[in-house]
């Protein structure tokens, strides 16, 4: 597999051969129903939301950007260096006067609860108000606003298309297509290696996906059945053993239990909102609760722990899945 090195090594290489044809401005984009027109390449971009700033930083963009906001997780290592240089305006939800504090000309968001008609920071029409174009994320545009959730649900497993359409689309938007067109390679590459060690499995393992919980007495917000959490079940040549569509289902434990899961992936969250954020305390409460404990994957030990921002449909959706697999692997489940 390519490491994070390897392919930001790859991407300096590109970037300086030329291979792809400048970006040609004014830029008209299509974006989860909006036009978005691009005069010339922005120069103070927010990133609101980690997925949106790791792509970015992956693209060496990080001059360009003026602010970031809504950190589940601390940035990936390999972009520590980068990251530095980028304000964080919070990593919960920022306010929209802090937003436009750091005047931008350009404003992309990971989530609706980010940007968007029911979003509490900001709409897309309060940036176009003031002349800043604004970019959401196409993996979720394609949910369904029916389920009550902000998060919506989704009819089909969610793959990494739309990721790469969300990197080709930034990297044209900044003039950088060689860049995009490295990294989708070399996202693509890891899937590839990833499905041929998991491909030829009889197992069919059922995941359960735990995100996080309040406290131990509340519903543990899980993966939904066609999430990034999904994807990496099927890429492991499994299942998720969660049926709802919702994106972010909240379920109680009885009905968990109920699923009988072979492989429990357990979240681990840096943000700290919850004593249940930890994967430590995860692991606590599914060895403890006495009939959480009775579970045949907690008994045999078959617990994983995984990135949380994984769980989201971001570029650390592969890195969660190469998290999963090499912990398969030692279980002797792959």
């Amino acid at each position: 597999m390519v490491n994070v090195k390897q392919a930001l090594w790859g991407l300096g290489l590109l970037s300086l051969s030329g291979m792809a044809a400048a970006t040609q401005y004014p830029l008209t984009l299509e974006n989860c129903g909006t036009k978005v027109v691009f005069e010339k390449s922005p120069q103070r971009m927010v990133a609101l939301g980690q997925n949106t700033a790791e792509i970015m930083l992956l693209l060496g963009l990080q001059d360009k950007m003026v602010a970031s906001a809504f950190w589940p997780t601390k940035v990936l290592p390999a972009l520590a260096g980068k990251n530095e240089k980028v304000p964080v305006l919070t990593v919960e939800i920022p306010t929209l006067e802090s937003i436009l504090a750091r005047q931008p000309d350009f404003v992309a968001a990971q989530l609706p609860l980010l940007l968007g008609p029911d979003s509490k920071v900001a709409k897309r029409e309060d940036f176009a108000a003031v002349g800043i174009n604004s970019y959401l994320s196409p993996g979720v545009c394609a949910t369904k606003k029916n389920t009550g959730d902000i998060y919506g649900s989704r009819s089909q497993l969610w793959d990494m298309t739309l990721l790469y359409k969300e990197i080709e689309d930034l990297a044209t938007i900044f003039d950088v297509e060689d860049r995009g067109a490295a990294l989708v390679n070399d996202f693509r590459q890891r899937e590839n290696a990833l499905r041929t060690t998991f491909g030829h499995s009889k197992r069919d393992l059922s995941f359960v996906f735990w995100f996080s919980s309040a406290s131990p007495s509340s519903d543990a917000y899980l993966g939904g059945k066609n999430s990034a959490s999904g994807f990496i079940a099927s890429v492991l040549g499994g299942h998720n053993a969660i049926s709802s569509d919702s994106e972010w289902p909240t379920v109680g434990w009885e009905s968990i239990i109920a699923t009988n899961p072979d492989v429990i992936v357990v979240s681990s969250l840096d943000r700290n909102r919850w004593a249940l954020d930890s994967a430590e305390e995860k692991i606590k409460f599914l060895k403890s609760d006495p009939a959480v404990s009775q579970l045949e994957a907690v008994k045999k030990g078959h617990i994983v722990v995984m990135d949380g921002q994984a769980m989201n449909p971001t570029i650390r959706t592969i890195y969660g899945a190469e998290q999963v697999a090499a912990q398969l692997e030692k279980l002797g489940l792959n």
